[in-house]
């Protein structure tokens, strides 16, 4: 729709649920289902679209999406330019570095020649070669936890909340290499209707940095 401005947001997971009640909070009201790839709000001026959390910034910086509301660890992962205007204040989570618990391991320094499985190599690359510690990083889209107990890593960096999956998976975390939260991204494409969100986000009292 030519006259509406378009907000990507996560199709499936926590940041899904929690990005509709904040653009609730705007008075953006919309119906939505799990099979609704998108859906124009109530007063038709604000599409909302759904998609993968790792194709909201592709989306967002061609132009296609105006905005878009995402997790701080996707956008660091990432190796090219993404437009933040706002933190949102929702969602936050942490990388972290995590070992078994009876491994003996307590800083990243002992990681040393190791081999680390996680959904975040760039970061972790980056961090790691930041302390000066060399590892072998081992690349899975997900399960990462499981990694250690099936001999395929000695320790893990992954996304965690409240910790209960480490603790299941009897690993406790060393480090923190990332503190996330969800924040709005912009696209760097002039679009006037762009306009309609701001005034929302000011309406409501969330104003922009």
């Amino acid at each position: 729709m030519e006259n509406t401005v378009k907000i990507a947001i996560q199709k499936k997971g926590h940041l899904r649920g929690e990005s509709v009640r904040f653009l609730n909070s705007l008075g953006i009201i919309f119906a939505q289902s799990e099979k609704t790839l998108s859906t124009v709000c109530a007063d038709g001026n604000i599409e909302i679209i759904f998609l993968r959390d790792d194709d909201i910034p592709k989306y967002v910086n061609s132009g296609l999406v105006d905005f878009g509301i995402l997790g701080k660890d996707v956008i660091e992962e990432k190796t090219e330019t993404i437009n933040v205007i706002k933190k949102l204040d929702f969602s936050k989570c942490r990388i972290v570095i995590a070992v078994p618990q009876n491994s003996g391991l307590k800083d990243i320094k002992q990681l040393q020649n190791k081999i680390l499985a996680t959904s975040y190599p760039n970061l972790l690359q980056k961090y790691l070669k930041q302390n000066n510690v060399f590892c072998q990083i081992v690349y899975l889209s997900g399960s990462v936890e499981i990694a250690p107990r099936l001999k395929l890593a000695d320790a893990i960096c992954d996304i965690t909340q409240t910790g209960k999956s480490l603790v299941e998976n009897n690993l406790t975390a060393i480090d923190t290499i990332l503190e996330s939260e969800a924040v709005l991204i912009e696209s760097p494409f002039d679009n006037p209707n762009k306009q309609i969100l701001l005034n929302k986000l000011k309406k409501y009292g969330n104003r922009l940095p």
